[in-house]
């Protein structure tokens, strides 16, 4: 049985920067560079606003 959670790589839609999150993210993820949200926590999944380059 595979889990359901991931990692995801994203990039900010401000700056590009690529970075790598949890899919299930409890808090509010921040890009490490402008600190623009890139993921908001919704109960169990979380909403990504970045643009999803990869599911690892």
């Amino acid at each position: 049985m595979e889990p359901n959670s991931k990692f995801i790589k994203v990039s900010c839609p401000k700056c590009k920067n690529e970075q790598i999150i949890f899919g299930k993210a409890s808090t509010i993820v921040k890009c490490l560079v402008c600190e623009k949200a890139l993921s908001v926590p919704r109960g169990g999944k979380g909403i990504v606003k970045a643009k999803i380059l990869e599911v690892l």
